[in-house]
This record gives structure tokens, C-alpha cells and sequence, in this order.
């Protein structure tokens, strides 16, 4: 009968293998969070977060050890145990969610998807509420761009800012803290609640958004500069772009850099120029799978405008490929 000494040495074997590939799996994290951010951003969803974690070593011989009776939970643990890297994206509102998995899907090899809100409320229940995704990237022949990636896997959790702080707390307690055996079954029914709240309270999130939207005005506000602002280019963008989703924060100055880099410094120079470009030939010939955001709309148009100078911008180095493979959807012709 096979028991806990019998599996020490194998364990053992993995956690000394793991051990010595962790550095790369250090680098491949890092690769992983500044892919996702970019496909993110390409696809214009506005987020709060990504951040990435490589399982240290403890982590990963605590769970190769872990048993159901005499049995491994993982008998051979560097092919099961997946959350070796792990990535977080934090967003705002939960219809984001699906956008962000969206993303992924198109762009990756989606090896599991499980969305644990579902799960939850499909047994009448409240409570962990996160999208658990399993993703490899491609192989080394493909991903010219990130070759640390090449056939790595990454275990990505997407949930929003709300369900992120419900999941903390409550870990939080249950594992970290000391909770008394009587006051269990109430700190139970207080954390349910607390997630009925927090699903109430996403959905206001939502439609609070789709408000702002519908009412976004179409003037612009006169800011006192020499340049385009970020929050001056917001209001814009949200009267000029008003099917458009939100982008994140930071995106409306870094664009408003651009602006400037190709000598647009007024937003009624912008208005003049925007009209020059056939919005709706733009949507078709991109593709978008689900609305895109503002700042990637206007992205594409100064792209489509400007062509090969928009794309070799100082602040567009460092995705010169990426526009030249936009560039090349907009100057195809159409069949």
C-alpha cells in the first residue's frame, strides 16, 4: 500500500526541478502581464490592474504534497499544478469581464475557462465571484515578440474591483485570522451578504457607465494650453465617439501626447481633422469584436490619417509592429 513515504522522493524530485526553473518562470511572468496589458489596450477595455505572480517554491511544495488519503492530489505536479504563474486583471465593471475574456480568447490558446460567479449562482448561492482562465501562448516560431512565453501556460483570475476587495477580505479572515468556532456560522451569513450587496452594487456600476454614455455631451470645454489635455480629449472623445466604451484613465494623456507629436494642439484642429476619415469604413475594416474603446477609436483613425509617420512616433515605439498590422487592415482593400 502505497503511503506518504512512498511519494517523499518524486516530491521531492519536482519541488528541486521547480526550484531550478523558477527564474524563468520569473521572466515568463513578467512577459505574461505586459502581453495581456497590451492586448488589453489594443482592444481599448479600460481596466484598473494587471499584475502577476510566479508561485514561489514553498507555495509549490505545499500543494505537490497535498494528499486525498494515500493519494497525491498531483502525482506528477509540474504538468498539474497550473497556477505556476499566475495574472490578475482588475476591472472596473463586471461587463468587462466577458470583454476581457474575449480578448484572450481571440488572442491565445484558451486551455480552461471557468467563470466561479456562474458556478455560484447557479447553486442559489452569493459569493467568490472571479473568472478563472488557463492560457498557453504560442509556440517559439510564432511569438517572435515575447519568446519567454513561447508554450509557457498562465492562470489568469479577471474580476472586478468590487469582487477583488470581497475575495481579499474574505481570505483574509478564513485563512489568515483567527475565527472564533461560534461566531463562524454568523461571519458566514454576514460574507453572503456581503456578496449579494457587492453584485447589486456592479450592476449600479454598470448602468451608471451606460448612463454617462447616453449622456455625454458633444461640446467641448475650453482648457487654457498650449496642447490637448487628457481631460480635455475625455470630454471630447465622449461627445465625438459616443458609442464608444471608456478608456483607461492614463490613455487619454498618452494619446494627448501623440496629438502633440504630430503638431495637433488645439481640439478644434482634432474636429477639423476627424471628419477627413470615414469612421464607420474604419469599425469595418478593424473588426472590432465588441465596442472599442475611445482612445483606441481615435488610434486607429490618426492611424488611417497619418499612416507610416503615426506608426514610427516617438511614443509609438514600442508597438511598431502591432500598428503596422492595423495599418495593414486599413489599406487593404476591401473585398
Amino acid at each position: 500500500m502505497s503511503g506518504p513515504e512512498t511519494h517523499a522522493e518524486p516530491v521531492r524530485e519536482a519541488v528541486r526541478a521547480y526550484a531550478a526553473r523558477q527564474p524563468q518562470l520569473v521572466a515568463a511572468t513578467a512577459g505574461w502581464v505586459t502581453l495581456v496589458r497590451t492586448l488589453l489596450d489594443d482592444a481599448g477595455i479600460d481596466y484598473l490592474s494587471v499584475t502577476g505572480r510566479t508561485k514561489s517554491v514553498a507555495s509549490f511544495s505545499a500543494k505537490a504534497n497535498r494528499t486525498d488519503g494515500d493519494r497525491l492530489l498531483y502525482p506528477h505536479p509540474l504538468e498539474q499544478i497550473t497556477d505556476q504563474i499566475g495574472v490578475r486583471v482588475i476591472t472596473y465593471v463586471h461587463s468587462d469581464v466577458a470583454a476581457v475574456a474575449e480578448v484572450l480568447d481571440d488572442q491565445l490558446t484558451i486551455l480552461d475557462d471557468r467563470d466561479l460567479g456562474e458556478e455560484t449562482a447557479r447553486s442559489g448561492r452569493f459569493g467568490y465571484a472571479s473568472r478563472h482562465l488557463l492560457v498557453r501562448s504560442e509556440d517559439a516560431d510564432d511569438n517572435d515578440e515575447h519568446p519567454e512565453l513561447a508554450g509557457e501556460r498562465a492562470s489568469i483570475q479577471v474580476r472586478t474591483v468590487l469582487q477583488h476587495a470581497w475575495a481579499e477580505f474574505e481570505h483574509d479572515i478564513r485563512y489568515k485570522g483567527n475565527v472564533p468556532e461560534d461566531a463562524a456560522a454568523d461571519l458566514d451569513r454576514r460574507f453572503t451578504l456581503a456578496a449579494g450587496l457587492i453584485e447589486l452594487a456592479d450592476r449600479e456600476f454598470a448602468t451608471i457607465r451606460e448612463r454617462i454614455q447616453q449622456a455625454a455631451p458633444g461640446s467641448t470645454t475650453e482648457v487654457e494650453a498650449d496642447h490637448i489635455v487628457g481631460q480635455e480629449l475625455a470630454t471630447f472623445l465622449a461627445g465625438h465617439y459616443s458609442d464608444a466604451g471608456w478608456s483607461h484613465t492614463d490613455h487619454y494623456d498618452w494619446i494627448a501626447g501623440l496629438l502633440t507629436q504630430l503638431g495637433i494642439d488645439s481640439i478644434d484642429d482634432l474636429d477639423d481633422l476627424l471628419t477627413s476619415v470615414d469612421a464607420d469604413a474604419v469599425i469595418r475594416r478593424m473588426g472590432y469584436r465588441y465596442p472599442a474603446g475611445a482612445v483606441r477609436r481615435l488610434d486607429d483613425a490618426l492611424l488611417a490619417i497619418f499612416g507610416e509617420q503615426y506608426v514610427t512616433l516617438e511614443g509609438n515605439s514600442h508597438r511598431v509592429p502591432l500598428l503596422r498590422a492595423r495599418l495593414e487592415k486599413l489599406t487593404t482593400p476591401e473585398s
